[in-house]
């Protein structure tokens, strides 16, 4: 008869390619986890891993077993908290990924409040980038990923949660702070602005909207990218030039900083925000809680979708 145990050991070996690490992630000795796969392989009469090969790779077969293996996984931690929603006790761990972009001025708006009223809630909370949340999603190394989408990937579920404005950041005295609302075509015509590092999803929605808002005409300038916001606020105010930044982090700024925040006019670009869970996610009562907070938390007109056009990263 094929164990649970068994299950969760062949899932550790496909997530980390090693019977060691494997091992040591399932808090049991090398040989014991090796014994249980090979009675499960001897169970089903099939051979799950090709050992040959470092990192070791699922068979063909091996590949169908495990990906049942972690629906199966998934459902069980279903059952779970079925029974404790019976009994109204709503508790667990929800590990988090969550976008650098986000991070640092979403969360503060709502753990203090999830944690004070859901006690029997714990958080782990990672930041990761956008590929990294949806592989470890896939891989059940988090259990939700909060970030921009739309995603069109799939068995990846989406529950969008608000809308966020893609504003200007501009140096105090920049030719575009003086124009006060600015098209796209104004942006993409300057070369003196501060990216995000490519393949960052907020800066792939800078490029759609804007057509390719920098040049390389300006041969003697600093190019910099960066994966911070707070980084390239900094550069804008040091060093002139512009950025972009996300809503969320425009309502951290001070009243004077508020003077170089530039909008773009006729067509106001938005960036979904959004949770994202893979099919039979064994935690929907956390997500839920999680949604429920998050949507609580943000500004009320942030919730509608109809203040402006969602820009895809894609």
């Amino acid at each position: 008869m094929i164990t649970i145990t068994q299950l969760e050991y062949i899932v550790a070996v496909d997530t980390y390619r090693h019977f060691a690490n494997a091992a040591e992630k399932c808090m049991v000795t090398q040989p014991t986890l090796s014994m249980q796969i090979k009675k499960m392989e001897d169970t089903l009469g099939v051979v799950l891993f090709d050992r040959s090969k470092q990192p070791v790779i699922p068979t063909d077969i091996g590949q169908l077993v495990i990906n049942q293996a972690r629906v199966i996984l998934r459902e069980t931690v279903l059952l779970e908290n079925i029974a404790k929603g019976y009994h109204h006790n709503i508790t667990g761990r929800l590990n988090i990924g969550v976008i650098p972009t986000l991070a640092p001025y979403l969360l503060p708006l709502f753990i203090g409040k999830m944690m004070e009223h859901n006690p029997g809630v714990k958080l782990n909370i990672k930041e990761l980038t956008t590929a990294e949340i949806i592989h470890q999603l896939k891989i059940d190394e988090i259990d939700v990923g909060i970030l921009s989408t739309p995603l069109h990937e799939e068995q990846v579920i989406e529950l969008p949660l608000f809308y966020e404005e893609i504003k200007i950041y501009t140096h105090f005295d920049h030719p575009l702070t003086k124009m006060g609302k600015v098209t796209a075509d104004d942006v993409a015509k300057r070369s003196d602005v501060w990216m995000l590092t490519e393949g960052n999803c907020f800066k792939n929605q800078v490029v759609n909207f804007c057509k390719n808002p920098y040049s390389d005409h300006h041969e003697d300038r600093v190019s910099y990218e960066s994966g911070s916001l707070e980084t390239l606020k900094k550069l804008v105010e040091t060093e002139g030039g512009f950025t972009f930044l996300p809503e969320l982090a425009v309502l951290e700024l001070s009243t004077r900083q508020l003077k170089q925040v530039v909008s773009f006019s006729h067509k106001t670009p938005l960036r979904e925000i959004g949770l994202c869970y893979v099919r039979n996610a064994a935690k929907k009562d956390l997500v839920e809680i999680l949604s429920s907070c998050i949507k609580n938390a943000v500004p009320s007109e942030m919730l509608d979708k109809s203040r402006g056009s969602i820009v895809e990263w894609k």
